[in-house]
């Protein structure tokens, strides 16, 4: 087994440099478990059986839940970021990337599901000195990040091997950094910032205050990913290594089956130097695309704020998390779907479009003053809405006109919490 490395945590920028990290990567797992879930058919048709649906339907299901729980460990690490007195961090690099502060190892990739979307999941997922290959096409290039020594003062990427490497590395650190501060002085954040169970029905997500609470969080992230040691069956690593080996059996036993539409990495313009893998040129599935990423970048924007806010009242802080879920329901998981089968345009003919989470630009995403941060969250939804209604007539009206319903029906409960001057 190759052994994991070591990541040196000598202050607390150190350790809030590495959970931003974590963030981002949970972020990032998340969007590419999403996309391949949304490239799944819906429905019989070119290379899908009726009595195959039943599998690819269990399928979705599994990646789903996966992508959900990615959520739950990037909400664990929110509270981390927020009780050790740091600030939620809701961006990620943009994709595909290889981001220069990470290990040569850790790629990331929109990618439809099918078998080389599978290994590499199992491969980021992958056990603690567990020795396994990632997918074709994600070679790992680039110098092994070195360990900080005690003498450098600004924080930088190090390396690691696993994701599970990485969280205990993390925990690592939190404990001398407890001995070094004292507990108290390390865990400063205020606990109303943070979020529990009762928010978003997660039994494991609770405020942390203590180093006892953050080593259960990140020892339930670990778990969750990779697996108590020696058992990963119901982990995230077991579970997508029991769908690519239905999946390849299922191929062996029949070489026209292709559960996944021909969805490429798609999206109307480049972002910051980084080119879609191809150009949408349809109007109607250009215009839903922009609505999907708009989508996205304002549920960003409501989460920063529900982890960073100031003076909401408990009942404000339900309806923006209440607004987050729904947006994920209601709006991203039907139009991620309606996208995978929606043509990218004529140059490229049979290539469907597929949701490519793209964000407009890397920040944070904050609105910091309460009163015009809900300001603006009720007129984006209003213009998101209006913006829906307006892409006229095509085969996803009906998809797109439910979710411009949804989006003003959201407007129309913010606004309600919003306090006349």
């Amino acid at each position: 087994m190759a052994p994991e490395s070591t990541i040196v945590v000598e202050r607390r920028k150190e350790l809030t440099y590495l959970l931003c990290q974590g963030a981002e990567l949970e972020h990032g797992l998340m969007c590419q478990y999403l996309y391949a879930a949304f490239s799944l058919k819906t429905r019989p048709g070119p290379g899908v059986r009726p009595d195959q649906l039943e599998a690819i339907e269990r399928w979705r299901s599994v990646i789903l839940a996966i992508s959900r729980e990615e959520m739950l460990h990037w909400s664990m690490v929110q509270n981390l970021l927020t009780a050790v007195g740091s600030a939620p961090f809701v961006s990620r690099p943009h994709m595909p990337h290889q981001a220069k502060g990470y290990p040569p190892g850790v790629q990331l990739r929109l990618l439809p599901f099918g078998e080389a979307a599978l290994q590499h999941f199992v491969y980021l997922e992958r056990p603690e000195g567990m020795e396994l290959s990632d997918a074709a096409g994600f070679e790992h290039d680039g110098q092994t990040l070195t360990p900080m020594t005690a003498n450098e003062i600004v924080p930088r990427g190090q390396n690691f091997a696993t994701q599970g490497d990485l969280y205990r590395s993390i925990e690592t650190g939190l404990v001398e950094l407890a001995r070094k501060f004292g507990e108290d002085q390390l865990f400063i954040g205020p606990v109303f910032h943070q979020t529990d169970e009762e928010t978003f029905r997660w039994p494991e997500l609770e405020p942390i205050v203590d180093l006892e609470g953050a080593i259960r969080a990140l020892e339930r992230i670990v778990e969750n990913g990779e697996g108590t040691r020696g058992e990963w069956s119901t982990a995230h690593f077991g579970r997508f290594l029991d769908v690519l080996h239905e999946y390849q059996e299922m191929q062996s036993d029949d070489l026209q089956f292709e559960p996944a539409h021909p969805v490429v990495a798609a999206g109307m313009r480049a972002v910051e130097g980084i080119e879609p893998d191809v150009y949408i040129t349809d109007r109607t599935t250009g215009l839903t695309s922009d609505l999907f990423n708009a989508i996205y970048e304002l549920l960003l924007q409501m989460i920063a704020r529900y982890f960073a806010f100031g003076h909401e009242t408990s009942q404000q802080r339900a309806v923006l998390a209440r607004a987050a879920v729904d947006l994920m329901f209601n709006s991203i998981d039907p139009l991620g779907l309606l996208l995978a089968e929606l043509d990218v345009g004529p140059e490229h003919p049979g290539a469907t479009a597929g949701a490519n989470f793209q964000l407009p630009y890397r920040a944070n995403f904050l609105l910091p003053h309460r009163r015009s941060a809900w300001i603006r969250f009720v007129e984006r939804l209003r213009e998101l809405a209006a913006f829906a209604h307006d892409i006229g007539p095509f085969r996803g009206e009906q998809v797109v006109r439910g979710v411009a319903d949804a989006l003003d029906s959201m407007a129309t409960d913010l606004a309600a919490h919003i306090e006349a001057v």
